[in-house]
């Protein structure tokens, strides 16, 4: 007879978490409002007249923060990946072609969706920190002449790239009739992106960057255009969570799918009402200025963004260390001294700071420049705290002034 499994001694959550709750100043997740957190511990039905209300609002709020007016817009129980690989298995099979423009590992990681289901895949890789021009895109669309499908992100979270030709890119392929999916996870809401002016089909995003919701849900948002492949194709689709048809059941027609994530669809429609309260056009001008405001202290303290001006990223800041720092060792020094947590990067050289939702506000700017330039000093990189600290609040007091 076999030993009884007995329990584990306990341990409670309260004596794994620190004591002083970590500043998330990384490439996300990113805080979140009070009103955000106090949605997300409640759990109604999730079929019935209330859910349905909830729905109904979400949707009308997200047509506002894609500027779209298609409704066909669905939530995902899943991370970012999930919405793009929601859009990538419902727009492409077997025998269609997609474009994939890569600038890091997660614009490559729409590769490895495509190829997973069986398309052809062309991929144009960027050279070096350069984002992939119109030109080179033009060329690819003119020579190969039967692409269905284009892919692209606004912002490469891995290194700080902005895609500053999405626009023109679009563009181009609306001429060549290919749709155009678009990354926005860490660019939502942070900077502009007009998905029915700029001709975009689809276009994925997580709840726990910009729109300063949870982890675990996340948005996808099809044009009419792209919309008419779903429902005409004749091949099944491979997932049954991730089926756009299927998902319509619950999105539009007020029916069941499966058991949707319901503290974290509140906690959405909490987020997505509170940018609606905002505007776009206010929680732009206060990501732009954060962020500059940010880099400016960090390069006043003689640190290296990564990224140059014209290419950077505003919603994540790569800041280069030196290859005799230990980069972990760094970061928990951070943590442990004061609380404050920012990202490492994939086999680069780097750290990210993030700059969407809740994290531009002021008082978390001085936090993180501090730690930041505290870190580096106390693992051997010679920076002038003072000198970035005064230059970031220069910077906060011209924002405040209405200069720039």
């Amino acid at each position: 007879m076999t030993k009884a499994i007995l329990p584990p001694e306990d341990l409670a959550l309260s004596d794994i978490l620190p004591s002083e709750p970590l500043l998330l100043m990384g490439a996300g997740p990113v805080p979140i409002p009070q009103m955000v957190a106090n949605a997300n511990g409640v759990v109604i039905n999730h079929l019935g007249s209330t859910m349905n209300q909830v729905i109904d609002r979400v949707i009308l709020m997200a047509q506002y923060a894609f500027q779209t007016r298609s409704d066909k817009i669905f939530g995902i129980s899943g991370p970012s990946t999930a919405a793009m690989e929601m859009g990538i298995t419902n727009l492409l099979w077997p025998g269609r072609k997609a474009l994939v423009l890569e600038l890091g590992i997660f614009s490559a990681r729409f590769r490895e969706l495509a190829e997973g289901v069986g398309a052809d895949v062309i991929s144009l890789k960027s050279d070096g920190l350069t984002p992939t021009s119109v030109e080179q895109v033009r060329e690819v669309l003119e020579r190969e002449g039967d692409i269905d499908l284009l892919t692209i992100v606004q912002g490469e979270t891995s290194c700080g790239i902005r895609n500053i030709w999405l626009q023109e890119i679009a563009a181009v392929a609306n001429q060549f009739g290919v749709l155009v999916v678009v990354d926005a996870v860490c660019t939502l809401t942070t900077i502009p992106l007009e998905m029915d002016d700029w001709g975009v089909d689809c276009v994925v995003t997580g709840g726990q960057k910009g729109l300063s919701s949870i982890p675990g849900v996340s948005l996808i948002a099809f044009s009419e255009r792209a919309w008419e492949v779903v429902e005409s194709r004749k091949t099944r689709c491979p997932h049954w969570c991730l089926d756009a048809r299927r998902a319509l059941n619950f999105w539009s027609l007020k029916r069941y799918h499966y058991t949707a994530p319901v503290p974290g669809i509140l906690a959405m429609h909490e987020a997505l009402r509170l940018i609606c309260q905002e505007t776009l056009a206010v929680r732009f001008k206060r990501h732009h200025e954060s962020s500059r405001a940010l880099q400016a202290g960090l390069e006043a303290m003689g640190l290296k963004l990564y990224v140059p001006h014209e290419y950077r990223l505003n919603s994540v800041i790569a800041i280069e260390v030196p290859t005799t720092v230990d980069i972990p060792k760094m970061l928990q020094h951070m943590i442990s001294h004061f609380h404050v947590e920012i990202s490492a990067a994939f086999g680069l050289s780097i750290v990210r700071i993030g700059q969407m939702g809740e994290q531009c506000r002021h008082h978390n700017l001085h936090k993180v420049l501090y730690a930041t330039g505290m870190s580096f000093l106390g693992n051997g990189v010679s920076v002038d705290v003072a000198n970035g600290m005064s230059r970031l609040e220069e910077r906060l007091a011209f924002s405040r002034m209405g200069k720039r």
